[in-house]
């Protein structure tokens, strides 16, 4: 008997997974939203704080809370999220600017560099939502913080008022905040902005109905630094993370395919596997086995990937091997790399193997991983300017290797002179933490963002969604990406 094959999936691939996984302000497409087990917890009215690396989905989720009709659909397909009584929400700050409703990063700095509270800044901006600016009042961001700290009775009447009518009315009324890091260029005025932040939503806590919800990047959430206030440790302690496991990120896969326009991967998982979709409202809801099985998963992945990662099973197992060469030391895997790999390798099969028994081939799987590396080391970059300064003097060593040769590395190039240099300018924005403790130092800062893994000899070892695009080697790894490599 034949193993059975998707025939339909590589062009679907092509045709449901986007070319651009950052959303940059778009909106959520209501077809290919996927709500891991792990997430609706994330998402309850309840749950302050939300913890989640690059990619695991903090703005999107920040953006698709704010649609009614997506709050809706969220609501219904997953009822323990409690999102049915989420009756407005606002935006407190985010990746898209908006000064009429939260101060932009300039305005953020000017007030703290001014010496205003951030407690009092984020205060601010609450009440200011709450009230549609009728206790904050003026024209300025700076006149609105003043006039909160002025009247603070006023304020804490406003808070009460709305929060007894929102119980009233058996609701909640939720602020958002995302994409702090673009609140400020240095660690010193984040970290006090992300502390106030915390202050202010420990301020909402006593009330009924009046909720505050942080999106926040695992490196922003330095208890000693942000926490260090009273009763920091009740917003603290109920942080939820953004997890992606492996199967959780075939489950969001299956959400495209079973959506695309021509639904011809959903009749084929019908009519091939016996795999039935389940319409839900104006979309496709993927069978139930293959959201709850792996077994059933694995099946449906090997039907468009083949059974091996080559010629045999030495090679490894297309369904472990995919999510496992994306992941980073701590073993995290981004569903935007997954979804990046994914489409690239079915557009390489495409053009090199047109021909070839399955929908994607092997190899193309494996150029899929060097794009979704290039990605990533792309947003490393975006974010943290310091690590390519690092990683580009290690470029065609092979790891895992001694840590005395990074370091002899990062002597012979001077890169932590040149680091130290830009500090000293202010010319480097959130600098390695740690650099003042030299070598040692920003080896862990590298771990603690999960590019650098230390092995128990002592050896550094690096992940493939980094090793390739920083262009080291491994024996038997994936190959690096070398100059004139295409995405």
């Amino acid at each position: 008997m034949s193993e059975p094959r998707l025939s339909s999936a590589r062009q679907t691939l092509i045709d449901t997974l986007p070319e651009e996984t950052s959303l940059f302000g778009q909106a959520v497409d209501t077809r290919f939203i996927h709500v891991p087990a792990s997430h609706a917890k994330a998402l309850h009215p309840d749950t302050q704080l939300v913890v989640g690396m690059r990619g695991a989905g903090k703005s999107f989720w920040w953006r698709a809370l704010q649609d009614k009709r997506q709050r809706a659909l969220v609501a219904e397909r997953a009822p323990n999220t409690g999102l049915a009584k989420a009756a407005q929400v606002a935006a407190g700050f985010g990746e898209t600017p908006n000064p009429d409703a939260y101060p932009g990063p300039d305005v953020l700095a000017q007030l703290v560099e001014t010496g205003q509270d951030p407690r009092l800044v984020w205060r601010t901006v609450i009440l200011h939502a709450l009230t549609d600016g009728a206790v904050t009042q003026g024209d300025s961001w700076a006149e609105r913080v003043a006039n909160v700290a002025q009247d603070p009775e006023r304020m804490d009447h406003a808070l009460f008022e709305h929060d007894r009518r929102y119980d009233r009315e058996d609701t909640y009324w939720i602020i958002l905040f995302d994409a702090l890091d673009r609140s400020a260029s240095n660690w010193r005025t984040m970290n006090a902005l992300i502390r106030g932040l915390l202050q202010a939503m420990l301020d909402l806590r006593p009330y009924r109905r009046l909720r505050a919800k942080s999106f926040l990047r695992t490196d922003q959430l330095d208890e000693r630094e942000v926490g260090d206030f009273a009763d920091a440790s009740k917003v603290l302690a109920g942080r939820v993370d953004l997890d992606w496991p492996a199967y959780e990120l075939y489950a969001l896969l299956w959400q495209y395919l079973c959506n695309s326009a021509d639904g011809a991967f959903r009749g084929e998982l019908e009519t091939e596997l016996r795999l039935a979709s389940q319409p839900f409202s104006d979309l496709w809801l993927p069978p139930v086995e293959l959201r709850r099985s792996e077994v059933e998963q694995r099946r449906v992945f090997h039907a468009i990937a083949g059974p091996w990662m080559g010629r045999d099973h030495r090679r490894g197992y297309p369904y472990t091997w995919v999510p496992n060469h994306l992941a980073d030391a701590g073993g995290r895997t981004s569903p935007r790399s997954f979804i990046v790999a994914l489409r690239k390798a079915a557009e390489e099969t495409a053009e090199r193997y047109p021909t070839h028994a399955w929908p994607l081939h092997h190899e193309s799987i494996k150029r899929g991983v060097q794009s979704a590396s290039k990605v990533r080391v792309r947003e490393l970059q975006e974010d943290y300017p310091w690590v390519g300064t690092l990683m580009e003097p290690l470029n065609g060593k092979v790891v895992p290797c001694a840590f005395s040769a990074v370091a002899k590395a990062w002597q012979e190039t001077g890169a932590l002179g040149e680091l130290e240099r830009r500090v000293a300018e202010r010319n480097e924005r959130l600098p390695p933490a740690h650099l003042v403790q030299g070598v040692d130092g920003v080896r862990q800062d590298l771990e603690n963002l999960g590019i650098f893994l230390r092995l128990r000899d002592g050896r550094v070892n690096i992940p493939d969604v980094f090793r390739v695009g920083y262009g080291l080697g491994r024996r038997g790894g994936v190959r690096p990406i070398r100059p004139g490599d295409s995405g």
